[in-house]
């Protein structure tokens, strides 16, 4: 019986022991993407780390820390003290998720690509805010030689873990930028000399019938809504990919990868 109970007290150790060590790991990884603190947030977006995005207290208001993150283009969310709650003890009022990844400057990724080159090609999110559909985008993306993908600081999926495994590690391997808006964006490449095409169900032209053999950026839009009318408005070609069954159209991750597959073979040419 007294070996009994000792084996079981170094069962009942050891478990323990296993315990506070996953527990131990799950924290440190949760630490190093969540920082709590007003002080502590904005010193974070002062010494340049990146932020994915700041939450706030609804009923306080911050506006140095408003204004900061205006300034830096990193959204801010008003939510429930309640959910700051779950993220830790003495937040005041603020917590700020750390970036998984780096993010890339366009306006100096642009000029680099035509320097070294290349004849770019871009992909540019308009409100793809499903972590799968934009993990899936940017594995296509990265496999097919894309140069980036744009998207804008608002109204974006959230680069977590889960996009970072649904992209299979693309999102650490191809260039991101994450812009303040998509229409100066636009304007911007076109300027640049990138010839802008949307994808849409209801488009002019068919995608064969496009060149993209030349600088091109092309936008996907969101399921539900699409790509924005003043985004519309601005864009070279409006495309279309020919189907021959009864749904009225694909899945927005899917198009993507044709039509990167269409860039690649045209270019392979």
């Amino acid at each position: 019986m007294v070996g009994f109970k000792f084996k079981q007290s170094n069962i009942l150790r050891s478990s323990m022991v296993v315990f506070f060590f996953i527990l131990a790991v799950y924290m440190t990884k949760k630490a190093t993407q969540v920082i709590i603190g007003k002080h502590t947030v904005m010193e974070a977006l002062e010494t340049g780390q990146t932020i994915d995005k700041v939450l706030v207290d609804r009923m306080s208001n911050f506006p140095e820390l408003t204004e900061k993150c205006k300034i830096l283009d990193v959204p801010m969310q008003k939510v429930p003290k309640e959910k700051l709650d779950k993220l830790g003890t003495n937040h005041q009022g603020v917590a700020a998720y750390r970036s998984r990844v780096e993010y890339t400057d366009l306006e100096n990724l642009v000029p680099h690509l035509f320097e070294s080159g290349s004849v770019p090609l871009l992909v540019i999110l308009d409100r793809i805010t499903d972590v799968g559909n934009f993990g899936s985008i940017s594995r296509s993306a990265e496999v097919l030689g894309a140069d980036a993908v744009i998207f804008p600081s608002r109204e974006s999926a959230q680069i977590n873990g889960d996009a970072i495994k649904r992209s299979a590690g693309a999102l650490l391997r191809i260039p991101l930028c994450r812009v303040r808006d998509l229409v100066t964006t636009v304007r911007y490449l076109k300027d640049s000399g990138y010839t802008v095409i949307a994808a849409d169900e209801k488009g002019r032209s068919p995608l064969s019938e496009i060149d993209l053999t030349e600088p091109v950026a092309f936008i996907m839009g969101s399921e539900g809504e699409g790509i924005a009318p003043e985004l519309l408005r601005l864009v070279d070609h409006i495309l279309f990919i020919p189907q021959a069954g009864q749904l009225d159209s694909l899945n927005v991750s899917v198009a993507a990868g044709i039509i990167l597959y269409e860039a690649q073979r045209q270019r392979s040419k």
